[in-house]
């Protein structure tokens, strides 16, 4: 395992003008091109935290708040919250800028788990992550808590399963 990496080495911002092929008839971009787009900037979030292979484990808690239009700038702002073992929660906000207005809408923001894989393609540890700031040990402390709840919805499941 690397040596620890600090929360903005791997932040990262990505814009893209939404045309019409993004969208339905109604001229709103398609979600579930929002939400490919939101795992791709969370993906290389968590492959530049962890220098490894990542693949995507859950997304939660995604909630649209406003559509994104045909002409919007759609910017994607990533950011690692939490890592675990070999797991690392990564914050994506989604904002559209009518560029000719200049008006910048919050549309969505997801959280999105990643698991980072070593050459034999089973999970690998990763770095653990320096925390500079107040907000950057709330939101730590947030994922932690999303994190424990994601691991214990998963126990009824596998119980679920296991007597199918």
């Amino acid at each position: 395992m690397s040596e620890a990496r600090r929360v903005k080495d791997s932040q990262i911002t990505i814009n893209q003008i939404m045309g019409p092929t993004d969208a339905n008839l109604y001229g709103n971009v398609h979600g579930g091109l929002i939400m490919k787009l939101i795992d791709e900037v969370g993906g290389i979030v968590a492959a530049r935290h962890a220098h490894l292979p990542v693949v995507t484990v859950v997304m939660d808690s995604m909630t649209f708040i406003s559509p994104v239009h045909v002409g919007d700038l759609l910017r994607l702002d990533g950011s690692v919250n939490w890592v675990g073992r070999s797991s690392i929660e990564v914050g994506v906000k989604v904002q559209a800028e009518n560029v000719l207005s200049g008006r910048l809408t919050h549309t969505n923001s997801a959280y999105v788990v990643y698991v980072a894989l070593g050459a034999d393609g089973r999970p690998t540890p990763v770095p653990t992550l320096i925390l500079e700031s107040d907000e950057e040990r709330d939101r730590f402390a947030e994922a932690q808590r999303r994190q424990e709840h994601r691991l214990a919805m998963r126990k009824p499941r596998r119980q679920l399963n296991a007597s199918a």
